[in-house]
């Protein structure tokens, strides 16, 4: 079991690594965290994505991001904030003042680790355990530790790229790449999109009503002038190819 928890482990570092894009991490790598964590739910999120101005969440999922990402209410949040190392429940609260931060039954074990870029936080990953489960141990805290380097790592490289592709377009005189033409939610949305996911399979992911996708969608047609997913897609992989 030992051995077969480690090839997992190492197929979680191979997926992250292969990632395109953040959309790509999340769809990939989210269900093997689920799965070698055995957590009831695990989530990736950056919280520039997350917290953009352009993003309307509805108003209980607001108030729960709130609340998880803040340092004051949130003492997971506030040790991962501070000594960007990972964390569970019973590592800085007890199971009483745990249950008045998160009186969740499907939060009951929380486990979080950083992602960490040039310094800064910029996003978490996350894990839940419900009640009738066993308790996060130190050797998951290890094992979340390794995940969160290997994606910190990621999402270095992928920003550096990113950077570097924009100024590449500024030089070249493209100033309206996709990037420019779409919000970053649009742009989340296109992406699961062309993956081939289905309107509520887009908006389970990034935890948004399925109307609010077929919305965006519009937008995406009309500000890339195409007619069909099909179209967008294209464009979207077109401008993926290298020059």
């Amino acid at each position: 079991m030992e051995i077969q928890s480690e090839s997992q482990l190492q197929g979680i570092f191979q997926i992250i690594g292969q990632a395109a894009n953040e959309n790509e991490l999340r769809s990939q790598v989210t269900h093997k965290i689920r799965k070698y964590f055995t957590t009831t739910r695990s989530g990736i999120f950056f919280f520039d994505s997350l917290l953009s101005a352009n993003i309307k969440l509805p108003s209980a999922l607001k108030k729960a991001a709130e609340t998880a990402l803040s340092t004051e209410r949130n003492p997971i949040a506030r040790y991962i904030a501070e000594r960007h190392a990972p964390a569970h429940e019973s590592l800085v609260s007890s199971p009483k003042a745990w249950q008045l931060v998160c009186p969740r039954p499907d939060h009951w074990h929380v486990m979080a680790g950083p992602i960490v870029t040039k310094g800064q936080l910029i996003g978490v990953l996350g894990c839940t355990r419900e009640k009738s489960q066993s308790a996060f141990t130190h050797q998951d805290l290890a094992d979340m530790s390794a995940v969160c380097m290997h994606s910190s790592t990621w999402a270095t490289t992928m920003r550096i790229q990113q950077s570097s592709d924009s100024l590449e377009n500024s030089l070249n005189g493209n100033t309206t790449p996709l990037a420019a033409r779409l919000t970053a939610r649009e742009r989340q949305i296109a992406d699961l999109v062309a993956l081939g996911k289905k309107n509520a399979e887009v908006g389970a992911e990034l935890w948004i009503t399925e109307n609010s996708v077929k919305q965006a969608l519009k937008k995406i047609f009309r500000k890339l002038e195409v007619s069909s997913r099909t179209e967008m897609a294209v464009q979207l992989s077109a401008e993926k190819q290298p020059r």
